[in-house]
């Protein structure tokens, strides 16, 4: 893997482990993942025990938590760059690999938080468990009865009485919540719904899964995929108490915590992503350069639009890479605030680049495409969702063309200047 972006010999070192891990143990042991998540009654309290082994082996090998950015001292020292590089090869395997190496939604945007707000006391209660894989997480934001893209419209409410906090709220697409090992949600809601500062009225706070008043209601299905054992379920809070030390860096920090949260969560999915395109393009190589498939007397490569819908697929590949290192590396010089723009520009071209990709692979593999014995319907679903996830490619976009028009007076003065610079030009007799 090559890019004009340079990483540490380190990063490289762990290139190399990293490709022979996921090469070597995580995708062959896809189908065996799948066939020991749970059926029936036990769907949502079996762990498939593959899982666990390849944990134990990651730990050993060194590819453990690397998501974490080097400003933590929790976390393996790397940049976002260099992460990025390392996320990509994780989503070659996307439903094995990234849990395995403990850097897999919601948990690590749910560490993150725990590294950059949690109390010494939050950390030891919640940071270390997640960042050992012993538990999972989840992040309680999107609502069924409001428009949850725009998150001032969310309306759990989170009450203090007393010492304590009563949470009141009905979620959905609550990823990871059906996991037996969700040990602890972070929700999020108006703590002060009358603040004339509309992104001051939320707070975060930390509840225990296993609080009296949580009713994780059903499994929700993408494209008919339930991704047991997280799940995306729905999810009802009525009278849940917590302790008022249980807030996540105070009342009414709320966005400033999902912004710092969301930025680096975004552009995780956007570099695995990428592995995802990466190895459909493989697929479809494969499939296409296979001597016994033939049609109208020719190997199916030698038809000109398969030919051209190849070459299409690198070219958008390549470029999807680069605005996602484009996005990491600037986030490592600026933070994600100081990314914003790049941070936009990647989540809106990055899941339309996978979809496309998949679907022109799902059309050269014909009805196998749209089956079991290839993942990609499952690529095409996760390709598909990740134009929502996160923010819809709307939201994107609209904050993309604000910072971009914010440039209108910028030009305006510039091009004033060139008219005036050629008035004078003129006036001397066209010259200098």
């Amino acid at each position: 893997m090559t890019s004009i972006f340079e990483v540490s010999p380190r990063c490289q070192e762990l290139q190399k482990k990293l490709i022979d891990f996921v090469e070597n143990d995580c995708l062959p042991a896809e189908e065996v993942y799948e066939s020991q998540v749970g059926t029936g009654d036990q769907r949502w309290k079996t762990v498939p025990p593959i899982m666990e082994e390849l944990k134990a082996k990651a730990k050993s090998l060194g590819l453990w938590n690397l998501f974490l950015p080097k400003s933590y001292p929790e976390g393996p020292g790397l940049t976002n760059l260099e992460y990025a590089t390392l996320c990509e090869i994780t989503g070659r395997c996307p439903r094995v690999a990234p849990e395995a190496l403990n850097c897999s939604a919601p948990d690590t945007g749910n560490m993150e938080v725990f590294a950059k707000y949690g109390t010494p006391a939050q950390k030891q209660q919640y940071l270390v468990p997640l960042m050992n894989g012993e538990i999972r997480s989840a992040f309680a934001m999107t609502e069924i009865a409001v428009s949850s893209s725009d998150a001032t419209n969310i309306e759990t409410r989170i009450e203090r009485v007393g010492d304590h906090y009563i949470i009141n709220g009905h979620k959905w697409w609550i990823s990871g919540a059906g996991d037996p090992r969700c040990k602890v949600f972070l929700v999020m809601g108006k703590s002060d719904p009358n603040n004339e500062h509309k992104y001051r009225q939320q707070s975060i706070v930390i509840v225990p899964a296993d609080a009296p008043g949580i009713e994780v209601v059903r499994p929700m299905t993408v494209y008919g995929y339930d991704d047991a054992p997280e799940g995306h379920c729905e999810v009802k809070f009525t009278n849940v108490k917590v302790p008022v030390s249980n807030i996540i860096a105070g009342e009414g920090r709320g966005f400033e915590v999902i912004q710092g949260r969301l930025g680096p969560g975004r552009i995780h999915h956007c570099m695995r992503a990428i592995g995802v395109a990466e190895r459909t393009l493989d697929i479809m190589i494969s499939r296409v350069t296979n001597p016994s498939r033939r049609t109208f007397g020719k190997v199916l490569a030698r038809h000109g639009t398969v030919a051209a819908d190849v070459a299409k697929m690198r070219i958008e590949i390549n470029a999807a890479r680069l605005m996602v290192l484009a996005a990491a590396d600037k986030i490592d010089k600026l933070n994600a605030k100081g990314a914003m723009r790049d941070i936009a520009m990647a989540k809106i071209m990055v899941p339309q680049m996978l979809q496309r990709t998949v679907d022109l692979a799902i059309q050269a593999h014909g009805a196998a495409g749209l089956s079991q014995d290839f993942p990609l319907a499952r690529f095409y679903a996760l390709a598909r969702t990740l134009r929502i996830a996160d923010g819809p490619d709307e939201v994107h976009m609209m904050q993309l063309a604000r910072f971009e028009l914010m440039r209108g007076d910028e030009i305006r003065e510039k091009d004033e200047k060139i008219r005036a610079r050629r008035a004078q030009i003129l006036s001397n007799g066209s010259k200098l």
